[in-house]
């Protein structure tokens, strides 16, 4: 492995969702990272096919009885040998399978042992089920996306699961080792997509507490209330993300849409937001999005177009990047960030459940000859 995680090692029990990526985005930096599958599968998250479930690649899959004795004792085996251990079930299912912190942090002192909730280990909500949207209603963001008049819109599940998931998790597991590094003493690192998706919110509290915030959608500079922040129909239906938020970029937007600002009033106020609106709408309407793109190319204006998952791989800019990469035919973001010296090796494929058993195994010392043991008997392997 290449990357400035080369060296590290991370058993992760397989999940659905934010889990799943923190785990991807240590293997994607250079981690050897065993996912252990169940061998009965849970049937959680979106169906798909295995080659899709992109969450999943750069790791070898390995099928594991975890209601067997042994199966839970070769998992310990793992877990001696590892930095981390990233798990995402409800509260006290690891504990039932025998594979708590208390028990695992004995085997392995130094463990980093990555834990991923809805709604964290400890509190009232802890052990019921919920998924992205309900944890951005109790965290004041759901309430805060939208437009006018209009209900709130589900930004995907980039926020809760992802943002306030994966990303916090990845980076708490990280933080830890550094710490066990330092003190030879491992910890519990208790991620909630709860907590994640309200520390994302933190810039917004700040302008809230300070009164410059409103509690209606559609009020505020960022969720489309002020009309130099937001998207735009072109004469061909094409859309522009329009986002000159200072001074000395409107200027420019304005100039190159051929508008004069004088005109307009008070962009700034509220209360004339709607008449400039109006006055944008219809001139954007007035040529193509290729049209505006060429007309804007190359300015400060902060204005793109607003390309779909189809489009977005053959942008200029993203294709210059290298953004998206290729991956058993598969195209899919890679991986992020980067980095000058430590660079990654390009990811592999997401395995078939259970498909990289044996060659896990034998990446983490197991003999062949016990590897062949435990398929024999159904400790290891897809029945």
């Amino acid at each position: 492995m290449s990357g400035p995680l080369a060296g590290l090692r991370v058993v992760e029990m397989a999940g659905i969702g934010p889990a799943p990526m923190a785990a991807m985005l240590l293997a994607d930096l250079g981690a050897t990272v065993i996912r252990i599958e169940r061998q009965a599968p849970t049937g959680l998250g979106v169906p798909r096919p295995p080659k899709f479930n992109l969450l999943n690649r750069n790791r070898h899959s390995a099928s594991f009885d975890l209601k067997s004795k042994e199966g839970i004792d070769a998992t310990l085996e793992l877990i001696e040998q590892a930095d981390a251990l990233i798990e995402g079930f409800r509260p006290g299912t690891m504990e039932r399978l025998g594979l708590g912190p208390d028990v695992c942090l004995a085997r392995n002192p130094k463990l980093v042992y990555g834990r991923m909730t809805g709604w964290g280990q400890e509190g009232p909500l802890a052990k019921i089920a919920g998924h992205d949207m309900n944890y951005l209603g109790l965290t004041g963001a759901l309430a805060a996306i939208g437009r006018k008049d209009q209900l709130p819109s589900p930004p995907l599940n980039l926020v809760a699961d992802y943002g306030g998931g994966a990303l916090y998790l990845a980076f708490g597991v990280v933080s830890a080792i550094l710490s066990a590094r330092q003190t030879g003493e491992g910890q519990v690192v208790d991620t909630a997509m709860v907590d994640g998706a309200a520390s994302l919110m933190l810039s917004a509290y700040g302008l809230h507490a300070a009164g410059l915030y409103s509690d209606k959608r559609g009020d505020n500079i960022l969720d489309s209330g002020a009309p130099w922040y937001d998207v735009y129909e072109c004469a061909d239906g094409g859309l522009l993300a329009v986002a000159p938020i200072e001074q000395k970029f409107r200027d420019e937007f304005y100039q190159i849409l051929g508008i004069n600002r004088a005109s307009l009033g008070d962009d700034d106020d509220k209360a004339n937001w709607p008449a400039v609106r109006e006055v944008l709408t219809a001139k954007i309407r007035e040529k193509t999005r290729a049209e505006w793109e060429k007309a804007f190319e190359g300015s400060d204006a902060c204005v793109s177009p607003v390309l779909d998952m189809a489009e977005a791989p053959t942008h200029p800019h993203i294709a210059a990047r290298g953004t998206f990469i290729e991956i058993d035919g598969v195209s899919q973001p890679g991986p992020a960030p980067r980095f000058s010296r430590t660079v990654p090796a390009k990811p592999t494929g997401p395995e078939l459940p259970g498909a990289g058993t044996e060659a896990a195994l034998a990446e983490w010392g197991f003999s062949a000859e016990r590897i062949a043991d435990m398929k024999a008997r159904g400790v290891v392997g897809n029945r």
